[in-house]
């Protein structure tokens, strides 16, 4: 058994922030292999927005490796607690969601996850199962288990309230409806980013509480976006979504900064560690491009969400356009007339950018060019004939003047 509970240690250990505490997994591991019975695995999901992207995957394939390991997962989704709105991380109220919002984002995820884990080994569960169910003098005992004192000891918590900045007493409740779905599923184990360490950690003083054992706690890292600085984000625009386009995804990953790819790799494909490392040490004697390494993970990770052949398809398509400078499969084509144009505002009234302003900046920055010549002025010539313009790395628009 000692070799198993290694193993099972090792794949669960992988790219983990906090595990809290070791020792209680392993004798939870022991009992379960000695017993035969699964542990519950828990994590909870506000669905607050309907697709998920890379950063949200980082989880989701740790519930996997914990499947693999035979063990039991409960996707949680959050749908009465969405409608209060989480408040890590927020310097002020977050607008709460009608019930009808949480629900279709709710089926949104449940279609998306099913591409990481195992529907046959994984139990989606609503929490507003069993908080429907509460009364109001349940959610006073509830209250009763934890002191104002400590909520507020929270970060945000605290800025907000030394700043002056308001606190509705729904938000402070919050951690605690996050506790108490623990004790509901009797979880032994609960993940969640770094940011949810607080509220993780209210899970186990809860279900001790409730006269359970405490759920062990394990965190992941938040993953950072195509920029290498900022958390992935729809918001942000530096994210890569999981229902991308096959070559919309490979190009997006292979435009990441070049130190990111290594927490890429350990974190979102199952390549060993061993070999991870063993690339990186080849980047930096020179025995290997980045941009290999890169290839590599961009077609790795498109397999994962579409098919090995797919991801070929798109590392043929990124070869072709930016290596080769040949154009796309698919160029947007519009028709003009001949003559001198002036071409941020011809760029905005087609929709092709989204200001004069922005069309401008681009063009002094020599991110434009038209049949492969540098844009220097914002007035150009047409003459009759086709133009092919490049605005950026990976974009291109063919004009058919006439």
């Amino acid at each position: 058994m000692k070799k198993e509970i290694q193993r099972a240690l090792e794949i669960i250990k992988r790219g983990i922030v906090d595990l809290i505490e070791e020792e209680e997994l392993i004798k939870k591991l022991e009992r379960s292999y000695k017993e035969g019975k699964p542990l519950k695995i828990k994590a909870g999901f506000d669905p607050t927005a309907p697709d998920l992207h890379l950063g949200h995957t980082v989880l989701l394939r740790k519930l996997k490796h914990f499947q693999d390991l035979g063990h039991e997962v409960y996707f949680l989704i959050g749908d009465f607690t969405a409608m209060i709105g989480d408040p890590t991380g927020r310097s002020e109220t977050r607008p709460a969601l009608t019930k009808e919002q949480v629900l279709q984002n709710a089926q949104t995820y449940k279609e998306q996850v099913f591409k990481i884990l195992d529907p046959d080994k994984t139990k989606v569960v609503f929490n507003s199962e069993w908080f429907s169910q509460m009364k109001a003098e349940d959610i006073i005992r509830l209250c009763a288990k934890y002191t104002l004192a400590r909520i507020l000891e929270r970060d945000d918590f605290k800025k907000r309230f030394e700043g002056g900045i308001p606190i509705c007493i729904h938000e402070l409740i919050y951690p605690l409806f996050q506790a108490y779905d623990s004790v509901a599923l009797s979880a032994d184990v609960e993940l969640g980013g770094t940011d949810q360490l607080f509220n993780l950690l209210i899970g186990r003083d809860i279900q001790r509480e409730y006269g359970l054992e405490p759920q062990v706690v394990i965190t992941l890292p938040l993953l950072e976006g195509l920029d290498g600085q900022q958390k992935m984000s729809k918001s942000l625009g530096n994210y890569v979504g999981i229902m991308e386009p096959p070559k919309e995804m490979y190009g997006k990953l292979m435009s990441i900064p070049d130190f990111l790819m290594w927490k890429y790799y350990e974190l979102l494909t199952n390549v060993p560690l061993e070999e991870i490392n063993l690339m990186r040490e080849g980047v930096e004697k020179g025995t290997l491009h980045p941009k290999e390494a890169k290839k590599q993970l961009a077609r790795i990770i498109v397999s994962q969400y579409h098919s090995e052949e797919e991801a070929l398809k798109a590392e043929e398509e990124f070869e072709r356009v930016f290596s080769k400078r040949e154009l796309p499969e698919e160029v947007e084509t519009y028709e003009i007339s001949s003559g001198t144009i002036y071409l941020p505002k011809l760029l905005k009234e087609l929709g092709i950018i989204k200001s004069a302003s922005e069309a401008r900046r681009l063009i002094s920055q020599g991110a434009i060019d038209i049949n492969k010549e540098r844009v220097v002025k914002e007035e150009v010539e047409f003459n009759q004939g086709e133009y092919i313009l490049r605005i950026g790395k990976k974009r291109f628009v063919k004009f058919i003047v006439k």
